[in-house]
């Protein structure tokens, strides 16, 4: 009997992202992760070479691609408001020139149906880039999401 690839939903998540100043072993749960992406730029180079081209004896041009610098999107953190500072003293971090000391690691773990880690996505080098609160509304009922946009220097896949 051939066993099949288990298929992972998009649901069964968890972000770890261990942040100064926090009391918690994690310092959110969040609801949505967005923009998990690494890619790989193209470059094109176009020569012209001695085969003939044409009624020319010679000047064919070539177009040849090859693998560029790679590249990794930012990442985009959405969770429920709390009263906790966390996020917003590590964007204020940054903000106020502390940079180069709050770069920091995370990890994106999926999970199975039966609760057992599948695949691990790890960063490195992240730090805040934009700090947002969704909006308010007195008429709503709705929870106020917090959302924070990372950049991140590295992308890997450990699991």
């Amino acid at each position: 009997m051939t066993a099949f690839t288990e298929r992972l939903t998009a649901n069964r998540f968890y972000v770890e992202l261990k942040l100064d100043g926090s009391q918690d072993s994690v310092d959110a749960t969040f609801l949505e992760c967005q923009g998990i992406e690494r890619s790989q730029e193209v470059i094109e180079i176009c020569e012209v070479t001695p085969q003939q081209w044409g009624e020319a004896k010679s000047g064919r041009m070539v177009r040849t691609k090859i693998p560029g610098n790679v590249k990794t999107s930012n990442i985009t953190l959405r969770r429920g408001m709390t009263n906790s500072k966390t996020l917003w003293n590590w964007f204020k971090a940054v903000e106020e020139g502390n940079w180069a000391k709050q770069f920091r690691e995370g990890s994106l773990t999926i999970y199975d149906q039966a609760g057992e880690a599948q695949a691990i996505l790890e960063f490195q080098g992240a730090w805040p880039t934009r700090y947002k609160a969704s909006g308010f509304n007195a008429s709503s009922s709705e929870m106020e999401i917090e959302e924070l946009e990372i950049a991140v220097d590295m992308l890997t896949r450990s699991k």
